[in-house]
């Protein structure tokens, strides 16, 4: 299946099918694929079922919104009232949540219905979805090539046509990353724009929700949802949501389009340039004006990420001790013994050396050489942003620097793992909104072009994405799904 949610919308306001009918598809086709992509850890059969009958009986009654009766999966990142709630790890396997994340109790007002809990990097740490509990994911387009992460088991099922939509996160470009691989729509919006509330922390300054989808139009629609000021977030920005969906008519004559030379530089595969070059140009043609910009401080953006982040996982997961919730070791001799055992046999390899690193850069004696540091080269990275969008409107490039590699090519080589997110990283140590579109393919794989937007600039940012799909149906290419 492949259809948009402006497709399911329009079908269910015409009765030409039912919200319980679709639901049915979508549920048919995950139990006859997903075996083989892994992209769901948890199937929500009966709860689907029961929220697609409500739904069509608020259709029926002229209740509707536009999400009522459509099904969405969702990360299993966020808290969901009833399931369980892993993050990819045997830590929480056993983790029940007593509450619902602020994203799906908004998708849940709404009247969506939820198909199940996707796949992820344990931890929402990694970038190949190599790194979860329940075995990695694999690609739609190759099974042998990986799909991104962390938010790997989202892409992976919008692409193959196992949810019309899904809900991730990105920490480092964890929703574009996979997007790209996957060739998908994805974004990630202005730090404090969706509600962290009820989101496993990974970093807290970095962490931030958003859609993922086939179109740019799609996720308007979802971000719609998603977005907007909640209290129980003391990281929520208490500013005025717009209707990004009423955005989307606009043309782009006259954007300036500002080309970051630190992106096309060495690293970058030859074919993903070619299709990233195809992409500018057809920009051109579209009326926009494509300037080259500098964001001179891109090459610290690794290292820095590397050190915010990890000491920030350092910090938020050390509340999983044996103790409360998640999984505790059997007969512990003490409380020393419960604490070194239940996290060294609920925790991952590479949660653990991100543990061992984030400590290490908190710990005496390191603290100011290491996290302090790293924060003011932030600050810089930062400046280079504001200063380049003084000159243009929207930043284009690459989103990954190689197409999909296969599963198990860089497990062994965590830096080389690591720099699969050149290109994304800095837009989280800044805090600002940037989507990945499909823009081409390179050996048969999807590439992906980031688009950069000022900060709640998401509506030009999608009508930026709006545009280019119009003029194109790279985004409507679906993989054969075995």
């Amino acid at each position: 299946m492949s259809k948009t949610i402006s497709q399911i919308q329009q079908g269910l306001t015409k009765r030409d099918f039912s919200s319980v009918e679709i639901t049915q598809d979508y549920l048919a086709a995950i139990k006859q694929h997903n075996p083989a992509i892994n992209c769901y850890i948890s199937i929500t059969e009966d709860l689907a079922l029961q929220q697609a009958k409500a739904a069509d009986q608020r259709i029926a009654s002229g209740e509707a919104q536009l999400l009522t009766g459509v099904p969405i999966a969702h990360k299993d990142v966020f808290c969901t009232d009833g399931v369980r709630t892993s993050c990819g790890s045997k830590m929480l396997d056993n983790f029940v949540a007593p509450y619902d994340a602020t994203i799906i109790g908004n998708f849940n007002e709404a009247g969506s219905v939820m198909l199940g809990k996707t796949n992820m990097d344990e931890f929402a740490m990694g970038s190949s979805n190599e790194n979860s509990y329940y075995g990695s994911v694999a690609n739609p387009w190759d099974h042998e090539r990986v799909p991104g992460g962390s938010s790997g088991g989202s892409a992976a099922a919008v692409a193959a046509g196992l949810a019309p939509a899904a809900t991730g996160t990105d920490t480092g470009g964890s929703i574009r990353q996979p997007a790209a691989l996957c060739g998908v729509t994805g974004i990630k919006p202005t730090y404090g724009r969706v509600s962290r509330y009820g989101m496993i922390a990974f970093g807290s300054s970095l962490d931030q929700g958003g859609p993922f989808a086939r179109t740019a139009e799609d996720c308007a629609i979802l971000l719609n949802t998603m977005a907007g000021f909640d209290p129980r977030d003391s990281t929520s920005i208490d500013q005025p949501v717009p209707d990004y969906s009423q955005g989307l008519g606009s043309d782009i004559k006259g954007l300036k389009i500002g080309l970051p030379k630190e992106y096309f530089a060495e690293g970058l595969e030859a074919g993903v340039a070619s299709v990233i070059e195809s992409a500018i140009d057809e920009y051109r043609r579209l009326g926009a004006e494509i300037v080259e910009i500098s964001l001179p401080h891109t090459k610290y953006s690794i290292p820095v990420y590397y050190v915010v982040a990890l000491a920030e996982c350092s910090s938020n997961l050390s509340r999983f001790d044996g103790v409360r919730f998640g999984h505790r070791c059997s007969n512990p001799q003490d409380l020393e013994d419960l604490y070194k055992r239940s996290r060294g046999e609920g925790f991952g390899e590479e949660v653990k050396r991100r543990i061992m690193l984030g400590t290490y850069a908190l710990s005496a004696g390191y603290y100011d050489a290491y996290y302090l540091k790293a924060q003011q080269v932030r600050r810089l990275i930062k400046q280079d942003f504001e200063q380049a969008f003084k000159q243009v409107d929207i930043i284009a490039a690459p989103t990954t620097p190689e197409i999909a590699f296969k599963l198990g090519d860089k497990t062994d080589d965590p830096v080389s793992m690591y720099l699969q997110d050149i290109y994304t990283i800095s837009l989280n140590l800044a805090g600002l909104p940037g989507m990945s579109i499909p823009a081409g393919f390179s050996q048969g794989l999807p590439v992906g072009l980031q688009l950069v937007g000022n900060y709640f600039d998401e509506a030009r940012l999608l009508n930026t994405a709006h545009q280019f799909q119009l003029s194109n149906d790279w985004h409507l290419q679906s993989p054969e799904v075995k």
